[in-house]
């Protein structure tokens, strides 16, 4: 029989072992920080995920789940946050952080993916070397990657024509799609989401770029009247973990984690192709209107003589300018853009 010495060793190590092991299994909290509750679909997607986010991937964690504007968060500020650590996991939207390092921008140059396909192969080919660069910068990393969708334009101006947009001033929401509007002789005027409504109904805008789901939701149709379907990108968006988080969780914990967000993204692709089919026939009064409010705007079909001159801007404008501000951060960026998004797009920066 062991000496009581022995037996209290043996009591103090297992007890120490019972901690340890309870420790590593207890819930983890996570701050989230999800899309502008503007964006009422997309929101809703976001709310059940995380809401549901321990059943769906068996990681014990207890999340509180706000939309940015709820909680006071800007886009714009979103990586540097996240760096800081004053969320777990962010919504982020990537063209507007993209002030911060130009190299994400890269994911989603206005004018190179105008359509879903190509946008998908795009966003596929650029995820590794975004997410590495998001972990050496921002020390966070990237679990899902998905679209808002096209964004076309909703103007309160009758638009025939690319040239039709010269003089008049035009949401924008990243430093490419500033410099497309500026291309075709429009004032970009850089604004959140949560602000275009009003800026569209005092005239401080003429035009608003989104998606059709996020303009119904955010109800544009209300004070725009031309809708012209011409896709300029495909307003990427991420959700992004801290690192230190992330390492919190045990690699089988990460693995589960991985594998829920993955179900969370194609859900978010889903809205992206599905649901703005519905929003556009609502948004133009369609009879084939389903899920969206409907509205009554005119709609706009630009000849393919535009849609060609839309694609010489990328090569001749956004793209070099891109590569411009990207390479003065990280000289191998346009290298490394050829060898992604480029290879995918079928483009080529010189």
């Amino acid at each position: 029989m062991p000496s009581n010495k022995c037996l209290s060793r043996w009591l103090a190590a297992f007890a120490s072992a019972t901690l340890l092991a309870t420790a590593a299994h207890a819930a983890q909290n996570l701050r989230v920080a999800g899309n502008f509750s503007q964006n009422v679909k997309h929101v809703s997607v976001e709310q059940a995920f995380f809401d549901d986010l321990a059943g769906r991937s068996g990681v014990a964690v207890n999340v509180n789940y706000n939309p940015m504007d709820v909680v006071g968060v800007r886009a714009p500020d979103a990586l540097r946050m996240l760096r800081a650590g004053a969320f777990d996991v962010m919504s982020v939207q990537i063209g507007m952080a993209s002030r911060d390092d130009p190299f994400f921008e890269g994911i989603d140059v206005v004018g190179v993916a105008t359509d879903m396909e190509t946008l998908k192969a795009s966003v596929d080919a650029y995820r590794e070397a975004l997410d590495r660069r998001l972990q050496a910068r921002f020390n966070s990393k990237v679990l899902t990657l998905w679209p808002f969708g096209p964004q076309v334009f909703f103007c309160n101006k009758p638009i025939g024509s690319l040239d039709d947009l010269r003089g008049l001033r035009v949401r924008s929401f990243t430093p490419t799609m500033s410099a497309l509007l500026d291309h075709f002789g429009a004032t970009p005027v850089t604004l959140e989401f949560s602000e275009v409504y009003t800026a569209l109904q005092r005239g401080v805008a003429s035009c608003g770029v989104t998606s059709p789901t996020s303009a119904n939701t955010g109800s544009w149709p209300e004070v725009t009247t031309h809708y012209v379907p011409l896709a300029v990108s495909g307003s990427v968006q991420g959700h992004f973990i801290n690192l230190d988080t992330w390492k919190r969780f045990s690699p089988e914990e990460r693995q589960r984690l991985e594998a829920a967000f993955r179900e969370l993204e194609a859900s978010l692709w889903d809205v992206a192709i599905k649901a703005n089919g519905d929003a556009t026939n609502c948004n133009t009064g369609a009879a084939a209107c389903a899920e969206h409010k409907k509205f009554a705007m005119k709609r706009v079909e630009l000849a393919d003589a535009d849609r060609q001159r839309l694609r010489e801007a990328a090569r001749k404008v956004t793209l070099p300018i891109w590569k411009k501000a990207c390479n003065a951060v990280d000289p191998t960026c346009a290298d490394t853009w050829n060898a992604t998004v480029g290879k995918a797009a079928g483009l080529k920066i010189e």
